[in-house]
């Protein structure tokens, strides 16, 4: 029993060392203390799971409140959108797998994880083609090209129902990065997402897959040197405090997916799936205008707080372009040839 007792401690001071080394000062149920339902959910008829791997200042995260709010009283306390951001369910190539068995209802989903799920999905991760907030909008408004991603994963028995985002995105480091030569010398965090394997072998840089839970303490004991990540990101999940210089290349938007279980949402009532996907796309619409802003703010505070921020030279740009082409040309078999060519017409892409 002794022993017990103090496997018990250990585990417990375990887990409180963790905190800190997180990047963070509070345990997830103090940091999201402001966020708690103004409501007594326990009556709810449906519960509906949903993670995402964040924190919920980024507005893409905290979406995921404000639909929770809104499902509430728009479906008269019917469906409770109970969610856990922070990667409190697990890192997000599991949180998929519960996704597709049902243990899990939904998820706010990187865009290069959701690629797991399906080919088409990772059509948003093609280097230099959904890389602006403008292009976003394109993609998102034009329903030619957008039904087919959002349907992209429904053999796995899950759907997609709109978007929100985390800003632009680029190279977080340890030490400067102001060309090509210097990228290679490091490296890069990249998540567990099968088109950015692909993009930086073509690329020639070094990269390490990691769960995004882990790459706190790999930063600060130097397993990695930097991180594929957007400003806004790394600011406000103080990746900053350690990588200290960002390199702006704006390949690709980071993006989360709002993806469902598809069998329980089968399982609604018509009236109710109907606000559900509402609710959901508005929110969306919503927040990624929230989202543009949130990028400005957070690099001007990042920029007054001492973090440098560099552009590669027009030659080397000219390169990873050139070089990321050849993704989008090796993508094109596994996302559909036609689909793609759509996707790269809308959006007025040319490869260099």
């Amino acid at each position: 029993m002794k022993q017990i007792k103090r496997m018990v401690i250990l585990v417990a001071l375990l887990a409180m060392a963790l905190v800190p080394a997180l990047g963070f000062a509070a345990s997830p149920a103090e940091m999201l203390a402001a966020w708690k339902p103004k409501f007594d959910p326990s009556g709810a008829k449906y519960v509906m799971k949903v993670s995402n791997v964040s924190h919920p200042v980024l507005e893409g995260v905290g979406a995921g409140y404000r639909i929770r709010d809104r499902l509430w009283e728009e479906t008269n306390g019917q469906i409770y959108f109970d969610y856990y951001p922070l990667s409190q369910l697990g890192g997000e190539v599991e949180v998929l797998n519960q996704l597709m068995m049902g243990s899990v209802q939904g998820m706010l989903c990187s865009s290069v994880a959701a690629a797991n799920l399906g080919p088409k999905l990772g059509v948003v991760n093609l280097p230099f083609l959904v890389n602006s907030f403008d292009k976003l909008d394109k993609f998102v408004s034009d329903k030619e090209i957008f039904q087919p991603f959002l349907d992209g994963a429904l053999d796995k028995g899950v759907m997609a129902v709109d978007i929100t985002g985390y800003g632009n995105y680029g190279w977080a480091t340890t030490s400067p990065v102001k060309t090509i030569a210097d990228a290679k010398t490091l490296k890069f965090r990249i998540a567990e997402a099968p088109v950015n394997k692909s993009l930086y072998a073509a690329w020639g840089l070094n990269p390490v897959v990691m769960p995004w839970p882990d790459v706190p303490v790999a930063l600060k004991q130097g397993v990695i040197d930097g991180l594929d990540h957007t400003p806004m990101v790394c600011n406000i999940t103080k990746k900053f405090e350690v990588a200290k210089y960002f390199t702006q290349i704006n390949y690709a938007q980071g993006l989360f997916i709002h993806l469902v279980n598809k069998a329980w949402f089968d399982s609604l009532p018509a009236d109710l799936q109907k606000t559900l996907v509402k609710v959901i796309q508005e929110e969306c619409a919503n927040t990624r205008e929230l989202t543009r802003k949130q990028e400005d703010e957070q690099i001007a505070k990042a920029k007054a707080a001492g973090i440098e921020f560099f552009t590669l030279p027009e030659a080397d740009m000219a390169t990873l372009r050139k070089e990321g082409a050849t993704v989008i040309k090796e993508w094109e078999k596994e996302i559909g040839a036609d689909y793609l060519k759509k996707v790269e017409e809308a959006l007025d892409y040319k490869a260099m």
